[in-house]
């Protein structure tokens, strides 16, 4: 086994494990798009997949214009590549784009696998995904790493947010 297939497995235990204690709760309710809640093109099966192969991608590096694992990523390549490889649902490639991609949902009713745009002074300029517990994968700055961060940090607790159901 490798060390990618090792980490996946690790990572996918413990998300399990936070998935039977309840990770499906929303998190503290914040500014989110309104609009019509229709049914979504994944199944809750696919959108646990989508969830835990995003967390196992936590540490690959972030590189703009990225959009696999061997080359890094971005955050919209980051979100394109896993809905793609995990649930055959190709993704916009932007974020300006992400943010009207499915169905908006209240943050009450958020759930794993949703989209988390960002949104500050009224333009999207971030996204990851919401992998349960009020926390999100994301692949955050030149430099970095994809990373699992909460939304009520100090910083991402400021920016106004977004949840869309692919």
């Amino acid at each position: 086994m490798d060390a990618h297939t090792r980490r996946y497995c690790t990572v996918a235990a413990g998300v399990l494990l936070l998935t039977l204690a309840g990770c499906a709760t929303a998190p503290p309710s914040r500014p989110a798009t309104a609009g019509p809640m229709g049914p979504s093109r994944l199944t809750v099966e696919e959108a646990n997949d989508v969830t835990l192969y995003a967390i196992s991608l936590v540490g690959t590096p972030y590189r703009y214009g990225g959009n696999t694992p061997s080359t890094g990523f971005d955050c919209s390549g980051l979100i394109g590549y896993v809905y793609k490889s995990q649930a055959g649902l190709p993704a916009p490639r932007t974020v300006a784009a992400l943010v009207n991609w499915g169905q908006a949902v209240p943050a009450d009713a958020v759930r794993t696998g949703d989209l988390v745009v960002f949104a500050p002074r009224g333009a999207a300029t971030h996204a990851g995904i919401y992998v349960g517990e009020g926390r999100f994968v994301h692949a955050p700055s030149t430099g970095g790493e994809v990373r699992l961060d909460l939304l009520i940090s100090s910083y991402w607790s400021r920016q106004p947010t977004a949840f869309r159901r692919p």
